[in-house]
């Protein structure tokens, strides 16, 4: 039988240790830094197709991935310590639309005005033990997955959200794609997670004429240890109405196998799930909050342990 490739249409842009904690912020912020989905639009917002982003070395891959480590372990001083050897802050960000408490790893550098290097944040929760991850590699270029990934992230406790700090197109050499590579801070922390067997869903988009007459595709990725998470998953959002294509029983296009993140929980034998969502399920924030909360059946599970 012939070999059949699929291609993702392109979308057009748009403009378990103690739970660790943290110093409270500065005063001074803006009401819109304290609604995390708000702040995490506002720091995406700016991201162009080109530009913004900087292959790290190994070095500086290694010590923010030791420094977010450090933050799982509860040891918040050594973390902030070694996080500001290359630049980057250890701060609290305290959700105004639950409650709850994140330490939020962000890069000084472009908290400061100056050009990010585009290595992104790290989110986590300070109320509880750090029990699951969701990924969001393609901020922007798929649009609107950042808000998703706030929104999974509140919806139930011991989270950690791993966010790409670039459009997956803001180098020419494909570097900034963080579902494809394995050179980056991303990878690296998402690595760390799946070494302490957290499991993780990714969250991706797709044009609606990538795949007509479906609006959503689980997959396991690579491997299959989260087959029966993918089927919980799958009936969730079938119950709200959602047209679901589960790529562990059918041949589903936008299938996530090739995914660097996958293929290293493959190997290591962790959970990982891949979402892809059409463009018409996340144009509206209504789509975002119904689709969390179909998410949340799955990690409010995942954070019980």
């Amino acid at each position: 039988m012939g070999l059949v490739v699929f291609v993702k249409s392109p979308e057009r842009p748009q403009s378990t240790p103690p739970a660790p904690s943290v110093a409270p912020s500065p005063a001074g912020t803006s009401p819109a830094d304290h609604d995390l989905v708000q702040r995490i639009g506002r720091f995406t917002a700016g991201f162009g197709e080109r530009g913004g982003y900087r292959v790290p070395t190994t070095d500086e891959r290694k010590t923010l991935t030791r420094g977010v480590a450090l933050l799982l372990d509860g040891d918040q001083d050594a973390a902030r310590a070694e996080l500001a050897t290359v630049g980057y802050t250890l701060d609290t960000v305290t959700d105004s639309a639950t409650g709850r408490r994140y330490a939020e790893v962000a890069d000084g550098n472009a908290a400061s005005g100056r050009a990010g290097r585009g290595w992104g944040r790290v989110y986590v929760d300070l109320g509880h033990p750090p029990r699951w991850s969701v990924q969001v590699p393609h901020p922007i270029a798929d649009a609107r997955t950042e808000l998703l990934g706030a929104r999974v992230l509140r919806a139930a406790p011991g989270g950690v959200l791993v966010l790409a700090g670039a459009h997956r197109n803001a180098d020419v050499d494909g570097a900034a794609d963080m579902a494809h590579r394995s050179d980056s801070v991303f990878h690296g922390v998402v690595d760390e997670l799946m070494r302490r067997n957290l499991p993780g869903i990714q969250l991706h988009g797709f044009a609606n004429e990538s795949f007509p007459g479906r609006d959503a595709v689980v997959s396991t990725g690579a491997g299959d240890k989260a087959t029966a998470d993918a089927r919980q998953l799958v009936t969730a959002l079938r119950s709200d109405g959602l047209r679901v294509c589960p790529a562990y029983t059918e041949r589903c296009r936008l299938s996530g196998t090739e995914n660097e993140q996958g293929q290293a929980a493959a190997g290591d034998d962790v959970r990982f799930l891949h979402l892809e969502l059409s463009k018409a399920v996340r144009g509206e924030d209504t789509g975002l909050d119904r689709t969390a909360a179909s998410i949340s059946t799955l990690t409010t599970r995942w954070a019980a342990g």
